[in-house]
């Protein structure tokens, strides 16, 4: 039961997320043989404030995300 979370900042619109999540189903289905009842797929949306890259808070950055 493959779960796949993706983490990222918040704002994607709710279609592009569920395109997503089913591109991601189809292809553990297809490459991997696994049910696509088997498979979940969490979007975990983290403030850019909470982000931090080598020390550094996104939510300072001005970075295209």
């Amino acid at each position: 039961m493959p779960i796949v979370k993706i983490e990222l900042f918040p704002g994607r619109d709710p279609e592009k997320k569920a395109e997503l999540a089913k591109a991601i189903t189809e292809t553990l289905e297809r490459v991997g043989g696994i049910k696509p009842e088997a498979t979940t797929v969490m979007f975990v949306e983290i403030s850019p404030n909470a982000w931090f890259v080598a020390g550094e808070s996104l939510g300072n950055a001005s970075r295209g995300t």
